[in-house]
């Protein structure tokens, strides 16, 4: 409980000095801003895994893991969430389109979602790590899960719908919806009525699908490791990076688009792990090495396939 509770006043610590003394004012930043914070974001995600290292070599750790495992675990994991984060990266795109926040507001929307996503990714990582304790069979669901999910993934275009989203109905029933953004308010009064901003609605929306694609992230990580503490924490530096990786990629977004296909089959990878988890027992080095190499392997042919394109057309 001791370890938990550290680690969870260390991540409040870090998110208030984000938005309280780094971002306090609103701006919208530049690229080049942008990747330094992601650098560091994931500068401090990679580190942790030192923190890893000591705690479980210690014997501080949730599960009876070496060192040595735990650390190639979390990577792992970290690399499955951060990859499977650049494809919410894409959906916030278009939300922010859809509702036509200004830039400026973003990163106060961004950073709230992300406060939400943290909580319901604790409540659902619990609730998968028990089942999976509970019920072995559940290993061969999340892996069905993980099939459709990359089935989905290839197949199926990104949209958004608020007038399907029945978070966003139910809103919309309670209070009433202001058309104008006027400032970073989430609630305005007029005529002493509170109404709703079109902020409020994009944090909705972001945070429901947020919750849907962790049904996709979470039985990937789960087919990883089952261990509460490394599942959590992975989880916490791969969203915590996601606002400025979102300020980097957003302006982007057509440079990615064979990026769905490594990640699918990411996805297909850590199926065929949880499904056959009574026959095949990859090393740990390996499973981070596959993901690291799709992962990589995704950008590198985007990004050299956009540019082939644009030479064509020039």
């Amino acid at each position: 409980m001791l370890l938990w509770s550290i680690f969870i006043v260390f991540i409040l610590f870090l998110l208030g000095l984000d938005l309280g003394v780094f971002n306090r004012d609103n701006h919208v930043p530049s690229t080049r801003e942008a990747l330094r914070w992601t650098s560091l974001w994931a500068a401090v995600g990679l580190s942790f895994s030192l923190v890893v290292y000591y705690l479980y070599d210690h014997h501080w750790g949730t599960r009876d893991l070496t060192g040595g495992d735990a650390v190639l675990k979390y990577l792992s994991g970290y690399l499955v969430e951060l990859s499977l984060s650049m494809d919410n990266v894409f959906v916030m795109a278009l939300i922010f389109k859809y509702f036509k926040i200004p830039q400026q507001f973003q990163h106060r929307v961004l950073f709230w979602g992300i406060l939400g996503a943290l909580i319901f990714r604790g409540i659902m990582i619990g609730a998968g790590v028990w089942l999976m304790e509970q019920f072995q069979w559940m290993m061969y669901i999340f892996g069905i899960i993980l099939i459709y999910s990359a089935y989905k993934m290839l197949t199926s275009e990104e949209e958004v719908d608020p007038n399907r989203n029945p978070i966003i109905k139910y809103a919309k029933k309670i209070f009433p919806i202001s058309k104008q953004i006027e400032d970073e308010s989430f609630f305005v009064r007029r005529k002493h009525i509170l109404a709703a901003t079109p902020l409020f609605i994009a944090l909705l929306m972001i945070e429901t699908t947020d919750v849907l694609f962790a049904f996709d992230s979470i039985p990937a990580i789960l087919a990883i490791t089952t261990d509460p503490f490394l599942v959590f924490s992975s989880n916490v530096f791969a969203i915590l990076g996601l606002r400025s990786l979102y300020f980097v990629l957003a302006s982007m977004m057509d440079r990615f688009e064979y990026m769905k296909y490594s990640l699918a089959i990411i996805l297909f990878f850590v199926a065929a792990k949880m499904m056959l988890h009574q026959y095949w027992h990859p090393a740990e080095w390996l499973s981070l090495v596959v993901i690291f190499v799709l992962l990589a392997g995704g950008v590198f042919v985007s990004l050299y396939q956009t540019r082939k394109e644009e030479n064509v057309n020039g």
